[in-house]
């Protein structure tokens, strides 16, 4: 039989332990705050894990399965606009009260959304000079910027199923910010 249990397969001890409030005294809503954020990541990591699923897919032919995964993302996002209804029952006064505790970090800096916008093609870097040269995962961001975005992918799934995708979008430059199309 196996130790394996619920707590310790989720790391649940670690992941409880990771909300430290930084005003003194605690500011009740700080932990709502780094709580709602903290779960922000994670479905950005999720969001993440899906897209990259949906770009093999794409890859690979597997149009059932992007169906199924592009299904499962737009769920997620329905699941991240949720949340805002409970942020918004923090009052401005609220976080007014441990704001400054923040100092110069901000929502802005989270690398995972900006992955996200950069993979769907939202791709601006120029960004980056706004952003601390020390910053987590920054490296990560610039290779993201650097790549073929989902919606890159999806041109090259239509080719591969005969569909007629006019040569300077098969062939633009990756790096730029995805435009529309007529």
């Amino acid at each position: 039989m196996s130790d394996l249990t619920y707590p310790r397969y989720l790391e649940l001890d670690q992941l409880l332990d990771l909300q430290h409030v930084r005003s003194d005294p605690p500011e009740h809503d700080e932990m709502l705050f780094i709580v709602i954020h903290q779960v922000y990541e994670l479905w950005f990591k999720l969001l993440l894990h899906e897209l990259e699923k949906v770009e093999s897919n794409f890859q690979t032919g597997s149009q059932w399965g992007a169906h199924a995964t592009l299904g499962r993302c737009s769920t997620i996002l329905k699941t991240l606009v949720g949340q805002l209804d409970i942020l918004e029952t923090m009052t401005p006064r609220s976080f007014n009260s441990f704001r400054e505790r923040l100092e110069t970090s901000s929502g802005f800096q989270s690398v995972q959304f900006r992955e996200i916008e950069t993979f769907l093609g939202y791709k601006r870097p120029g960004m980056l000079e706004h952003w601390p040269e020390h910053l987590e995962g920054l490296e990560q961001l610039k290779a993201r910027l650097a790549a073929p975005t989902l919606r890159d992918a999806f041109h090259q799934f239509l080719v591969g199923c005969g569909a007629e995708v006019p040569q300077d979008i098969l062939e633009r430059d990756v790096t730029q910010p995805s435009q529309p199309d007529d």
